[in-house]
């Protein structure tokens, strides 16, 4: 728990990782203990300052692992997930963890349709929970589920109850992701300045604005970001951890730390684990990222990274690539043949240049390096071949 512990103290943005709760809540995925302590070991060597290991109430290969991921002795504070009930929490004391989430719905369609009981309930229940666990002397982060579609004077009174049973935080849940960076900034805001109470952003991508309301709610003052690998979570996802954190860096001059240059082998593991794989376009570790096919941007790129990139592929473990295909340009056809020893002329640069071109248009993709060397070969060839008369 120290760097948890060491951040606290410093005031310092943190990044709560989830993927072994809500990640695995993504449907269809199912981790094996082995692949959650390899996950929990890897987040850990990244610099992640909270995980949510997973929900001890569920018994068995669950509670086991959660209990050897809190006995590891990682950096990261290990925390376990709970719904406001005693039972819940005792079972999460049990393995060892040295924070517990404890979560109810917040909102009165939740409430209503999905519990089935009174505000009043909620406020009785939550109270009991955080109670206890204040008393067994762990770190709480009391999670308002749904707290988006929440009335707003409930939530602040909901806040105001839990910090004083013993709440750490509130975990801020954009459950079913209807929020906007606008509106994020507002409410976020407007509990900070009701409670003074610490903040953790939970989001959700049902609109593809996870990141963006986690970091506007960082804009609002918040500390802390619930972020997965790779952004999985219920239904869209989550905010992603390698997401989140890169923006931070390059866009709000946040360093947190983390070593960032393992983003890629992480991501990948996490991708195969799943059974999720990555798809090409996937921001920041995707293998497009730092992919150039148009003959302009390859030529910027070429001349100074800066022109496309707005950081270096190795700073998250990639490469550049320069891909050969319909949209190159002649300068780029003679970068990819010095790789192999060969200077091209201009003319031999232009006439290639056409034959790749109308290549990729009947193959409808780009070229394998070994596909330009054929084509370089019949293009001497046909340069070789007598004239045909008449």
């Amino acid at each position: 728990m120290k760097r948890f512990k060491e951040g606290l103290e410093k005031g310092a943005i943190m990044l709560v990782d989830t993927t072994l709760r809500d990640g695995e809540q993504t449907a269809g995925v199912v981790f094996s203990n082995r692949e959650k302590l390899r996950i929990a070991k890897m987040l850990d060597n990244l610099g992640v300052h909270q995980i949510e290991a997973g929900i001890p109430i569920m018994g068995g290969d669950e509670k086991q692992v959660i209990t050897e991921i809190a006995s590891y002795g990682l950096q990261a504070s290990i925390m376990a997930w709970n719904r406001a009930s005693i039972e819940d929490v005792k079972s999460s004391l049990e393995c060892g963890v040295d924070a517990v989430a404890i979560s109810i719905s917040t909102s009165d369609i939740h409430i209503t349709n999905k519990l089935r009981t009174s505000r009043e309930w909620v406020l009785e229940n939550m109270t009991q929970a955080v109670e206890f666990a204040k008393k067994a002397g762990v770190y709480i982060s009391l999670n308002a589920e749904d707290a988006s579609r929440s009335d707003i004077d409930y939530l602040i009174k909901f806040a105001r109850e839990g910090q004083a049973a013993g709440a750490d935080r509130l975990r801020f849940c954009d459950t079913v992701g209807v929020l906007e960076p606008f509106r994020t900034y507002e409410v976020v805001s407007r509990i900070i300045e009701a409670t003074g109470m610490e903040i953790e952003m939970h989001t959700h991508n049902d609109f593809g604005m996870a990141t963006a309301n986690a970091l506007a709610g960082i804009k609002a003052g918040a500390r802390l970001i619930g972020v997965t690998v790779n952004g999985l979570g219920e239904r869209a996802g989550n905010a992603a951890l390698e997401e989140v954190a890169m923006a931070l860096k390059f866009l709000f001059g946040v360093n947190l730390g983390v070593n960032t240059k393992d983003f890629l082998n992480l991501c990948e593991y996490v991708a195969r684990a799943s059974g999720r794989p990555l798809y090409p376009s996937k921001p920041i570790v995707g293998t497009n990222t730092f992919a150039h096919e148009s003959g302009l941007h390859a030529d910027g790129v070429l001349k100074n990274p800066n022109t496309y990139e707005v950081f270096s592929p190795e700073e998250v473990g990639l490469t550049r690539q320069i891909i050969i295909g319909k949209h190159s340009g002649s300068k780029a056809i003679k970068m990819k043949f010095e790789e192999y020893g060969i200077d091209l002329s201009d003319e031999e640069a232009a006439d290639l240049l056409a034959a790749v071109r109308s290549h990729t248009v009947d193959m409808k993709r780009t070229l394998f390096d070994k596909e330009l060397m054929y084509i370089y070969e019949d293009y001497l060839y046909e340069k070789k071949k007598p004239p045909r008369l008449g």
